[in-house]
């Protein structure tokens, strides 16, 4: 699967890339017909401390899936995410 990184107004480090790689990659162990996979990380306002957002969409045949997480760091985020289009994937296999 190839996973599409946006970081927006910043430069993401290799190792927060290579971690969200290896998180969205392990979606494809629950549901192998996934396309492609569009990461965009955000740093909102620096005065809250949970100001880092992962949003994480699933391209898949049919409707694509979709999930966006807020948390204290994009690791944190990104495995909450990562769960939501998990329990996501699992539903819409039950269709």
């Amino acid at each position: 699967m190839k996973v599409i990184t946006h970081s927006i107004h910043f430069d993401a480090d290799k190792k927060l890339l290579e971690f969200i790689d290896k998180k969205v990659n392990k979606l494809e162990q629950f549901y192998e017909e996934i396309i492609t996979s569009e990461v965009t990380l955000k740093a909102d306002k620096a005065s809250i401390t949970e100001n880092k957002t992962v949003e994480i969409k699933l391209a898949v045949p049919g409707k694509d899936l979709f999930a966006k997480k807020q948390a204290e760091s994009f690791e944190k985020a990104t495995d909450l995410a990562v769960t939501a289009l998990k329990a996501q994937i699992e539903k819409k296999k039950t269709k």
